[in-house]
């Protein structure tokens, strides 16, 4: 039964929170789902290195290490550069947010320059065997997530130019900074399975 009292029905309209939470928690199931996919992709990188008798491509020895630790490097610290602009924007400094979260954005496309760079100077192609079309198409879909963090990260920055854009919250900025730090995590597994497994 519905109360007709309007101090009632004031208190259950506004809900913003109850909302976002909502939203909140949708937006974390799908984080969830895109796991699922990479851990596919995890389990297939490692079942194929353990049983194909000839792994690397002809006339490859190994991957070069220094340039993907410094991108890896560059990529995790800026989860913790995120996790500073969003402590700024909870304290109600958006000019702090905003020039923190664009450093997190410039750190981000430095990422995706050095993954250009790597790509550039390999000696294989998608084409080459198995190893090639696991590695292009690992990192490449890690790389096209991150493409999609920074462009949401712009369309928050872009927003918070906007007057009154936060008086109902900022769960827009939580769930771009959860994106980011989920792609992080997903680059360290990667790094290690590409990178540092190589070598044993």
């Amino acid at each position: 039964m519905t109360s007709s009292d309007p101090s009632v029905q004031l208190d259950h309209t506004p809900g913003h929170i109850k909302h976002d939470g909502h939203n909140l928690t949708g937006f974390v199931i799908f984080l969830c789902s895109e796991s699922i996919i990479f851990l596919a992709f995890f389990a297939g990188f490692s079942l194929f290195k353990l049983t194909s008798p000839e792994w690397l491509p002809a006339g490859v020895d190994g991957l070069e290490v220094k340039m993907p630790l410094i991108n890896t490097i560059v990529l995790v610290s800026s989860s913790f550069v995120a996790y500073f602009a969003e402590r700024y924007l909870h304290k109600g400094n958006l000019w702090g947010f905003r020039i923190v979260w664009f450093i997190t954005m410039l750190m981000g496309a430095y990422f995706v320059y050095g993954q250009y760079v790597e790509w550039s100077s390999l000696k294989f192609g998608l084409d080459s065997g198995v190893f090639g079309g696991t590695f292009y198409l690992l990192t490449g879909f890690h790389g096209l997530h991150v493409i999609t963090g920074i462009g949401l990260m712009g369309l928050m920055l872009f927003h918070s130019f906007r007057p009154g854009n936060y008086e109902k919250g900022d769960m827009g900025v939580t769930s771009v900074s959860l994106f980011w730090h989920f792609v992080d995590v997903i680059w360290i597994i990667l790094f290690f399975l590409i990178y540092v497994w190589q070598r044993y």
